[in-house]
């Protein structure tokens, strides 16, 4: 059967794959563009897996506000190169998958990759070793997170880089806003004093104790100087302890009580956070926005 160029079109508009590989799977399956799709589709099965143990530390977070703002779902997508994550079909991707995950409910990532992408179209595992196959770098979806409260979700993004969702009761969308802006800059790891990890203070306990050992002090001093340390340090990854960034004259707790407010958690993503891998300081390019406003 004569391979025409509207035959290859019609399978690049399908497909989304180049005009080559179209015309090679038309010339290999005879012309039967059904046919040639599924041997496509195994064709990019086979390349997904040939590149799985590529390090995929680039991408992008992409979150999904819905319209009453008391639901929320942020979502990592990693690919290779920052090439790739600019590109309309990894964003594209990315945006999808966030609305799958806000109007779906998944219970983990697994039932998220099994999902459809759209709504009767292939799931979401089929269309990331699609575009493998099509983009030619790893990828893949590694966290994600559904937030849903009786107060609202605050919200900030920074770039494509930085991502942070607050459930707060009381206050309103711009005190959200700015809340979410100074976790995406000052980096806190829990809300509260109450939310640190027993295991993490003591740890830091045997730290500062074994430092200030050093000065020779007596050890009733010792004692009062690692209390000040361990209380400094809690101040400083808590996020009710932390200066707030537009107004280091008063904390995030003040902030809060003075607005008649509670943050019941927050959720912050940075692309890429933990993956070994050289990557930019966006938390202090953050901070140097906010302040700068």
């Amino acid at each position: 059967m004569a391979i025409t160029a509207a035959l290859v079109k019609e399978l690049r508009e399908r497909t989304g794959a180049g005009m080559m590989e179209c015309k090679k799977a038309l010339v290999e399956t005879n012309g039967d563009i059904d046919t040639a799709i599924e041997h496509m589709r195994k064709s990019g099965m086979a390349q997904a897996d040939k590149k799985a143990g590529r390090i995929a530390a680039d991408g992008l977070v992409i979150f999904k506000t819905s319209a009453d703002g008391k639901q929320a779902a942020i979502v990592e997508v990693n690919s290779e190169t920052d090439f790739v994550a600019k590109g309309d079909d990894f964003i594209n991707f990315a945006n999808a998958i966030a609305e799958r995950i806000l109007i779906s409910k998944p219970a983990d990532l697994d039932a998220l990759m099994a999902m459809p992408l759209q709504d009767g179209g292939e799931s979401i595992e089929e269309m990331r070793k699609t575009l493998i196959a099509k983009l030619g770098e790893n990828m893949s979806v590694r966290r994600f997170e559904r937030v849903e409260t009786s107060g609202l979700v605050g919200s900030y993004m920074h770039g494509a880089r930085i991502a942070v969702l607050v459930d707060l009761e009381g206050g309103d969308e711009a005190l959200g806003k700015d809340l979410a802006m100074h976790i995406a800059a000052s980096r806190p790891t829990c809300v509260s004093e109450a939310n640190v990890a027993v295991e993490l203070i003591e740890k830091e306990k045997e730290i500062f104790s074994a430092q200030a050992a050093e000065s020779g002090k007596p050890a009733e001093i010792i004692a009062k100087m690692v209390d000040g340390r361990i209380k400094k340090f809690l101040k400083e990854i808590t996020l009710l302890g932390q200066p707030f960034v537009k107004d280091p004259d008063q904390t995030v707790e003040k902030l809060l009580k003075n607005a008649s407010a509670t943050v019941n958690s927050f959720t912050r993503y940075e692309v890429g956070e933990g993956i070994e891998k050289k990557t930019e300081n966006f938390a202090d390019e953050v901070m140097a926005q906010v302040q700068g406003g």
